[in-house]
């Protein structure tokens, strides 16, 4: 089990897609890793699979609403939200940074630090299942407390 593992509370039975999913487009372009082996493809499905927790957790609240289920999203899912969650993990610590990222420290930027999460939470659909994914984003504040309707919980 790896250390982000340890932090996350599962293990990953594919560790390949855990590493793609910390590996940036810089670091795979310097290194000579398959064009496939960074992380940009996870962060677009972990987004839509973040979208879709979410807007499960709302409707679970009980709104039908479209335009409020819509803004309910917006208020959850947003950069700064996932920002914080990957600062939450010390993702930045795991990624595999280009050397010109690192010297830029590319991960201040909040899009970038949001992106790696993103990664991280599609390989995780990917390996473990939806299930797990709540549980991450429940731990993250992403999805947690009823009582706050920027923080939704699932049933």
């Amino acid at each position: 089990m790896t250390p982000l593992e340890e932090v996350l509370g599962c293990t990953f039975h594919n560790p390949a897609l855990l590493t793609r999913a910390l590996t940036r487009s810089a670091y795979a372009s310097e290194t000579g890793i398959l064009a496939d082996g960074h992380m940009d493809a996870l962060a677009v499905l972990g987004d839509a699979v973040i979208e879709l927790v979410v807007i499960e957790a709302i409707i679970h609240t009980g709104e039908s609403d479209k335009g409020a289920i819509t803004k309910q999203k917006i208020n959850s899912v947003n950069m700064l939200r996932l920002r914080n969650a990957a600062e939450s993990l010390d993702l930045t610590a795991y990624v595999r940074w280009g050397k010109g990222e690192r010297q830029m420290e590319i991960w201040r930027s909040g899009r970038v630090l949001a992106e790696c999460y993103e990664a991280l939470i599609g390989a995780l659909y990917l390996d473990l299942g939806l299930d797990v994914v709540k549980s991450v984003l429940q731990a993250s504040k992403i999805t947690s407390d009823k009582k706050d309707s920027s923080n939704l919980a699932f049933d």
